[in-house]
């Protein structure tokens, strides 16, 4: 019970009920079990351990779960009390595994990397800190924080960037906000996020000619503009089909959408495979989100649109990272937050209006570079060989 880790894997949402980063991480520490101790800190949101022996998988790999009592649409409270809940877990676990590096990252935010700080000063250890996202700032765009509880928070992350052995995050522009935000000297190395798996999508010679959305419906992603935009479009006698698939608080709107309007449809939550043949399946896919938060997150559904085919309207500003990466690898278009922008755009589609040949249909290189081959191998290149060196 006692004995020490040589690695402690640091990430709330895992596998199998997060299949991108989830199945990453999954997959490097299996990999690093070969060679060393490996433990897996988590919350458990599907009774891991049944799925493991089932699945035959995390052959030697430690596995340290905790109760989970929110996922992504449940209030923002009481994902905080949970946020707090899974600190006090890793804090326990480390005191009683002693790892002697650890990976961890902004899931969830803030408070868990902090503690993961705490321990490695206190126990001469080194940690690695992903930012998959970074936050308050990310939180704080669309639900302002207190403002003596975000100076705390930003604070207590900034103490963390500068102390970790190593930072990753997904875009240059979020590595040069980190930069500015925290004053961190520390080397901060951009991993794209790969995605999920496509070996079971069949993609279609001819897609159907409409648009899907999968993902998080939550407070970043410009769903109640996107309603109000489809809305429009549908009672004008629009009738190209709307597909939306996934949770988040917003998701009662759209089953009022898909209720009020036969070509608009939601399907709840569907298995990461089922997303991505739908993604497949259809010619478009939406991809909103709030300008100021791409300053701090990337869409992770975005390396998924690129798997499938499908051309991404993305619906924000044209100075965004988001933007700058549709645009430069011609993946699609990019509209800006307007209802009626929108709505015109999706009649111009209907009448087949839009040039799609200029669109790189093939994105072989941008498909290499986002495989889970590729991000497994480039992390443990940056978790071991520089995180630990």
């Amino acid at each position: 019970m006692f004995k020490r880790l040589d690695l402690a894997v640091i990430n709330r949402s895992f596998w199998p009920v997060y299949p991108v980063i989830g199945e990453a991480l999954m997959r490097f520490s299996e990999q690093q079990a070969k060679h060393q101790s490996v433990g897996v800190i988590l919350q458990d949101h599907a009774d891991i351990k049944t799925h493991l022996a089932k699945e035959k998988r995390g052959d030697g790999v430690q596995f340290f779960p905790c109760h989970a009592f929110s996922v992504s649409g449940s209030s923002i409270l009481r994902r905080a009390i949970d946020a707090v809940f899974f600190m006090l877990w890793v804090a326990a676990v480390l005191l009683i595994k002693r790892p002697k590096n650890v990976y961890v990252s902004t899931d969830p935010p803030v408070l868990v990397p902090f503690i993961v700080m705490l321990y490695c000063k206190l126990f001469r250890a080194s940690y690695v800190y992903h930012l998959q996202d970074i936050h308050p700032e990310a939180a704080n765009v669309v639900i302002p924080v207190r403002p003596l509880l975000y100076r705390l928070l930003l604070s207590m992350d900034a103490l963390t960037m500068r102390h970790a052995q190593l930072l990753i995050t997904i875009t240059h522009e979020m590595a040069e906000e980190i930069k500015r935000r925290s004053g961190t000297t520390v080397q901060i190395r951009v991993l794209s996020n790969p995605s999920v798996s496509f070996d079971q999508v069949v993609v279609p010679p001819h897609k159907v000619l409409g648009f899907t959305f999968c993902g998080n419906a939550g407070r970043l992603q410009r769903i109640p503009l996107l309603i109000r935009a489809i809305d429009q479009y549908a009672s004008a006698g629009g009738s190209l089909p709307f597909v939306f698939a996934g949770a988040g608080v917003f998701a009662p709107d759209l089953k009022q959408l898909a209720d009020k309007h036969d070509n608009v449809t939601y399907k709840g939550l569907v298995s990461a495979s089922d997303a991505a043949q739908l993604n497949a399946d259809y010619c478009w896919a939406l991809l909103p989100i709030e300008d100021d938060v791409t300053r701090f997150a990337f869409p992770s559904k975005s390396s998924s649109y690129v798997f499938a085919g499908a051309n991404i309207l993305a619906i924000c500003g044209e100075h965004t990272s988001v933007a700058s990466w549709v645009l430069d690898n011609r993946l699609g278009v990019v509209i800006e937050p307007d209802v009626e922008k929108l709505c015109s755009f999706f009649f111009d589609v209907e009448r087949h209006a839009v040039d799609v040949s200029v669109f790189d249909t093939e994105r072989k290189g941008l498909k290499e570079s986002l495989g889970f081959d590729v991000f497994v191998k480039q992390l443990t290149d940056l978790v071991i060989n520089e995180g630990e060196g």
